[in-house]
């Protein structure tokens, strides 16, 4: 069963997903701060100071808090905003170094090209003419 275990945890998988929730609660933790720190009070500053946490009516003895969820909502859609941004900073980073790729791959000359069309063509007559006399030896049998 420990060996089992060990193989398990040696996977690339596990090992890549436990590297992606790792680094993912660290971008957590920035976003968070940037969402708390730096753009809800100047939103705050914007909106003329409202701060949403404090919103919330009574219905009898229940108290509803819906100015956290609006926080919270704001909150979301921010830190969706910023990943958006950084997946697109990402593959925007990603698809320049596959085109370089793509430029440094050899482009072949016209004579090669050429020479590529006869061998296609000799290839295609020696193939028509085998079968031409397979033809003729299935009529005289």
């Amino acid at each position: 069963m420990i060996k089992e275990f060990k193989k398990f945890i040696a996977r690339g998988n596990v090992i890549d997903l436990a590297v992606g929730v790792i680094i993912g609660g660290a971008f957590g933790k920035i976003v968070t701060s940037i969402v708390n720190d730096v753009l809800m009070p100047l939103i705050g500053v914007v909106i003329g100071g409202i701060d949403f946490t404090g919103l919330s009516f009574k219905i009898g003895e229940a108290e509803i808090k819906y100015g956290n969820f609006i926080q919270n909502v704001i909150d979301f859609l921010i830190v969706a905003f910023c990943i958006f941004i950084l997946v697109k900073i990402v593959n925007k980073i990603t698809h320049k170094e596959e085109k370089k790729e793509e430029e440094a791959v050899p482009t072949k000359s016209d004579d090669v090209l050429l020479l590529e069309e006869i061998r296609d063509l000799l290839k295609e007559k020696a193939q028509d003419s085998i079968k031409e006399e397979i033809d003729k030896e299935e009529i005289l049998e």
